[in-house]
């Protein structure tokens, strides 16, 4: 059965903060708001939990989980930024954005496109996840918390516990999320390119 924790939105308790980050280490899926949605987190190389976060979403091996990172230092440890992608990365963190980056080689050869071997990064702008991220130390492994045959994100935290219980280690409540996806720029190449329009601006990029 799923533990539920209330923090507050903007100045989240620290010792729940400890506890969902304890939980993360010991193997845990959690259920966590972000400045788009409600996402679905584990430990980065937590192979089972990744597992588990696919078998509840739906997904296949082919479809990529995102890196949740603190900051931009944070993000480049896993990302290959040139000059030009540096310019457009640092003007969208944090925020709703998803950047598709050719990946280090502290990225783990499964969370990488086969052929592109890039990854997908970003750096929310929400007060508990950026604690959730420096107690931590390391990003988040994460997907967005849509069930099939749903196309949008559960928002209540209340409904994502009673659905999720039995399949999810803590539900984290911080309120309701905008409940817009993030918008997903492909950098692997230049000139960079819009894959998903969402919750950020691409003028805030440079980008049209």
């Amino acid at each position: 059965m799923a533990q539920y924790f209330t923090v507050h939105p903007a100045d989240p308790q620290p010792r729940l903060i400890r506890q969902a980050a304890e939980l993360l280490r010991g193997g845990g899926v959690v259920a966590y708001p972000t400045d788009s949605s409600y996402a679905l987190g584990c430990q980065l190389g937590d192979v089972e939990a990744a597992r588990r976060m696919r078998g509840i979403r739906g997904l296949g091996e082919g479809h990529f989980l995102t890196l949740v990172c603190r900051d931009l230092a944070d993000a480049g440890h896993f990302a290959r930024l040139a000059n030009w992608q540096f310019r457009i990365v640092r003007q969208g963190v944090p925020g709703p954005f998803t950047f598709l980056l050719p990946a280090t080689r502290e990225v783990p050869r499964r969370l990488q496109n086969n052929k592109r071997h890039t990854v997908g990064l970003r750096v929310p702008d929400h007060a508990v996840v950026r604690a959730l991220l420096a107690e931590l130390r390391e990003p988040i492994l994460s997907t967005t918390l849509i069930l099939p045959p749903a196309e949008v994100p559960l928002n209540d935290p209340l409904e994502i516990r009673e659905r999720l219980e039995s399949t999810v280690d803590l539900v984290i409540d911080a309120g309701p999320c905008p409940a817009i996806p993030t918008t997903v720029v492909d950098l692997s190449s230049e000139p960079a390119a819009i894959v998903r329009r969402g919750g950020g601006d691409p003028t805030r990029l440079g980008l049209h």
